[in-house]
């Protein structure tokens, strides 16, 4: 069975870029700060070890899904924003344990978890095992790990240990090494370049006084709504659940134009006593143009006038997966500042560990 594992790659972390912490959460909180300054690194490790798990894959098929949860689903969410445009490729996620009726034997299924217990993708693999599917699967350790080695099923091994969406550069990097030959060109100079990028930027985004952390400020306690244009809306969704599970607050994600639809009506409303507890920060790739762009003007003009605080992050766009990239990972500075900001342990999801001792495994 074609096995690959991932080394701990981590960068230094630099105790004095976040100032000081509150006590009982500066290990967890400097241990989290690490792990975002390492994405790169993971980027990096996880293509290559698809790249060397990518004869497993086979070409001849013309659609894929990855099925997965939480961390290990919104990577398969940001490669799409990349495939879609560039490959002839069907890619979707699947957030649940039932397979699409179409899934077959000329279905690829990638099954991503990080822990390898999700009952939601081990599920989704036994279906994808009895309908004759492609599989591979993505998990450091556990059931999922364990089934793949009993079944002959290539298994991409990614370090344990890490909060799993953490692991995130892992995971992203991995997808985009196992699906390389979908594109035009292999992309791997492509990653090194985007790596190469994102590191020049992490002492600029772990700083205090960095662009994350002065959104952070400005950001406050308001509410934060996060949109995106539709092609890289995966990045709003990932900065919303960001914010949920480090900062332990509400976000909401959205996407344009689609929102000029719908909730555009709903801010045109806003009361003045509302207007103070909500921010819009506007995902803006640099160069952008069309109904998107046009209508991100028209939204921020009408926020403005509502007397909402409105952010607009720009980022590049020569390259879509170097701008998804710099999005992401300023996005998870910017959570850990809101978690600074609020004293709480961006580590710490003792919610989560409830609800899964409380529901347990369906059957």
């Amino acid at each position: 069975m074609a096995q690959r594992h991932a080394g701990v790659t981590e960068a230094k972390y630099r105790n004095d870029s976040v100032g000081s912490m509150p006590r009982g959460s500066d290990v967890a909180a400097a241990r989290m700060r690490t792990l975002a300054v390492g994405f790169p690194a993971q980027l990096r490790a996880g293509f290559d070890l698809g790249r060397d798990l990518a004869s497993g894959v086979p070409r001849s098929s013309g659609s894929a899904i990855v099925a997965g949860m939480g961390g290990s689903a919104i990577a398969a969410d940001l490669v799409r924003s990349v495939s879609d445009p560039e490959t002839e490729l069907a890619l979707d996620t699947v957030r649940g344990p039932n397979l699409p009726a179409h899934v077959g034997s000329r279905t690829i299924v990638l099954l991503a978890s990080y822990s390898g217990n999700t009952w939601e993708t081990l599920s989704a693999y036994d279906d994808a095992g009895r309908r004759g599917a492609s599989r591979i699967a993505i998990a450091s350790g556990g059931e999922l790990s364990r089934r793949a080695e009993h079944d002959h099923v290539p298994l991409l091994v990614v370090p344990e240990g890490i909060p799993p969406r953490s692991a995130l550069g892992y995971m992203l990097g991995g997808l985009l090494g196992l699906l390389d030959a979908f594109f035009p060109e292999s992309n791997e100079r492509r990653i090194a370049r985007t790596a190469e990028h994102l590191e020049r930027r992490q002492t600029e985004f772990a700083s205090a006084t960095g662009p994350p952390a002065r959104l952070a400020r400005r950001t406050g306690a308001r509410l934060p709504y996060v949109y995106a244009s539709s092609e890289v809306s995966s990045v709003a969704r990932r900065w919303a659940t960001q914010i949920e599970e480090n900062a332990k607050r509400l976000a909401h994600a959205d996407m344009l134009p689609e929102l000029l639809h719908n909730a555009i009506i709903a801010w045109d409303a806003v009361s003045r006593a509302h207007a103070p507890r909500a921010s819009v920060i506007l995902l803006d790739p640099i160069g952008a143009a069309g109904a998107a762009s046009a209508g991100a003007q028209y939204l921020d003009r009408l926020l403005h006038r509502r007397g909402i605080l409105v952010d607009r992050v720009r980022f590049p766009d020569e390259d879509r997966l170097v701008a998804i990239a710099e999005a992401v990972s300023f996005g998870d500075h910017f959570s850990l500042f809101l978690a600074h900001g609020a004293q709480v342990d961006p580590m710490e999801v003792r919610a989560i560990d409830r609800m899964k001792r409380t529901l347990r495994t369906p059957g």
